[in-house]
């Protein structure tokens, strides 16, 4: 009897995605459940009953919330295709990193859009930093690993796909080829990785999501 593992989603969720994408590089099959956050199922409720949103993984029965700890639990689970090193000294870092853009980075971007006006030249430059300390991360190296793709890109998936049409609808420059070289290029070579542009949502969906989302 095989194992049962689904996966709770928002198909607009970066965070959704990013437990997908550790699944499929695992080559772990998953059924997938696509949730309306505006009418959540009463198995979303039942098994995220703390914090109510996607994404959930459930695992022969038993369900895991917060896509970093989802993340945490796959790579214990599954051996196949590592996503965290295996020294403790590398380990330790790409944890680190994870943490940078999961905490600092996505609340510094979440405030370039939510910002009163007045503020928001601020929150682009606070924005600016996180972006230009991932920059110096990569240090060339194609993805923040090495030559692999690992869980410190699987946490920035939102960086790669989502912020460039979000940028664009705020009519603001964060990410850039100028500014940022070597982050432009791994958001390029990461999203154009068959496994990773299979998941991704159709842009011209997004930009529309996007644009209703900010105007609520």
């Amino acid at each position: 009897m095989g194992e049962e593992v689904k996966v709770f989603g928002a198909w607009a969720s970066p965070f959704s995605r990013k437990v997908e994408l550790a699944l499929r590089l695992k080559g772990v099959p998953y059924d997938y459940i696509e949730e309306d956050l505006n009418n959540k199922s009463s198995l979303l409720l039942q098994y995220n009953s703390v914090h109510k949103k996607v994404p959930v993984l459930l695992h022969n029965g038993k369900s895991i919330a917060e896509s970093i700890v989802i993340l945490e639990y796959i790579e214990e689970t599954w051996k196949t295709y590592p996503i965290l090193p295996q020294d403790p000294n590398d380990k330790a870092m790409a944890r680190f990193w994870i943490n940078f853009i999961d905490g600092k980075c996505s609340s510094a971007i979440r405030k370039v859009a939510f910002s009163p006006e007045e503020e928001r030249e601020k929150a682009v430059e606070e924005a600016c930093e996180c972006l230009k300390t991932l920059e110096s991360a990569l240090n060339g190296k194609k993805f923040f690993g090495g030559d692999t793709i690992g869980m410190v890109d699987i946490v920035a998936l939102f960086i790669a796909f989502w912020l460039r049409p979000f940028q664009e609808i705020m009519g603001l420059e964060l990410l850039s080829s100028e500014k940022f070289p070597n982050l432009f290029k791994w958001t390029d070579d990461f999203v154009s990785c068959s496994i990773v542009k299979e998941l991704l949502p159709p842009r011209d969906k997004l930009v529309a999501h996007i644009k209703a989302h900010l105007s609520k």
